[in-house]
């Protein structure tokens, strides 16, 4: 009898903790993906700060020593699916003397997953 009851009490709990244990990994991967996002948009910042205009991909940071290597997208398991977001330039305006490096081309000012999923709070990774 005691140990019919022991063994009602442990299914008890692991039908709880179960739910929890889960999400687990999910947590992790958006843990991660939370700081390369953060790494990559201070390590562009830096670039911007130091010459004065954006850098044309996410391969340049690398080149330049500014990363390493580029982070992995743990949604999407790749470094090579970061979608990036480049400055708008007015055509009309003109160019401030550091807006844009010597061939012209418009630099990125942001990045974002590539993953077409959603987070565990509903919002898909793609906005972060």
């Amino acid at each position: 009898m005691e140990l019919i009851i022991v063994i009602a009490i442990i299914g008890i709990l692991a039908t709880i903790a179960l739910p929890a244990l889960k999400d687990g990994p999910t947590r992790a991967k958006e843990a991660v993906l939370k700081t390369n996002l953060h790494v990559l948009r201070d390590v562009i910042d830096q670039y911007y700060g130091d010459k004065g205009y954006y850098p044309e991909s996410v391969e340049i940071l690398e080149d330049e020593g500014y990363l390493r290597s580029i982070p992995f997208d743990p949604m999407t398991k790749s470094n090579q699916t970061w979608q990036v977001v480049y400055e708008e330039i007015d055509p009309d305006a003109p160019p401030a003397e550091t807006d844009l490096p010597e061939d012209g081309q418009p630099g990125i000012v942001d990045v974002y997953s590539g993953s077409d999923r959603l987070a565990l709070d509903g919002t898909p990774y793609a906005d972060w």
